[in-house]
């Protein structure tokens, strides 16, 4: 577990991971298909290493998250709203995972209030199983009760992380191939000076 400011994750630490959830979720599903639901944008990098160390047929469906005001009798309250390119109607979608083995991946958990009302728009089509695959378990800002299935790594840390997919306070810093949080989250590499000639 990493705590405190300026924490970090290797690049060959995340890879060892990731491998490591890889085989733990072909074990859970044991050759059967499974649709992966992955959330964008920030998750894509670790989506993508992730499926890739399943051992088993998988579909992948991408979802983006939408949050709004929505004013009702008067008063502001934001809510969050998911689409998808397969179907634009809110009755219709995700009506594909009926009976099927559904894991929702994401970069970061931590209010959790997000994957909680994804989750339930899943399961309201009664797939076989629904599952939480994420990245960063940010468990001490949880404010509902949602735990993942599979973590990669518990950070204590509230900063902001950047690298492997996710991006610092700046936009900048996606394509880190380590995860690092703190004053240097998406700040990136300073520029060396220039010798005066």
């Amino acid at each position: 577990m990493s705590r405190g400011r300026g924490a970090s994750y290797s690049a060959v630490r995340i890879a060892s991971r990731v491998k490591t959830l890889g085989r733990a979720i072909s074990q859970a599903y044991r050759g059967r298909r499974l649709d992966v639901v992955v959330t964008m944008d920030r998750s894509f990098v670790f989506a993508a290493d992730l499926v890739r160390a399943i051992d088993g047929p998988v579909a992948v469906h991408f979802v983006r998250e939408d949050v709004r005001d929505v004013e009702m009798d008067g008063r502001v309250r934001r809510e969050v709203f998911f689409g998808n390119r397969q179907t634009t109607s809110g009755d219709q979608e995700h009506s594909e995972f009926k009976g099927r083995d559904v894991l929702l991946v994401d970069a970061v958990l931590d209010s959790g209030v997000t994957q909680e009302f994804l989750l339930r728009r899943i399961g309201e089509n009664r797939p076989r199983s629904l599952r939480l695959a994420v990245l960063l378990d940010k468990a001490s800002k949880r404010r509902v009760a949602l735990e993942p299935d599979y973590f990669g790594f518990q950070t204590a840390s509230n900063l902001m992380w950047s690298g492997y997919g996710l991006a610092g306070p700046n936009g900048l810093g996606r394509n880190g191939k380590a995860l690092i949080s703190g004053e240097k989250a998406g700040g990136g590499a300073k520029r060396a000076k220039r010798r005066k000639r």
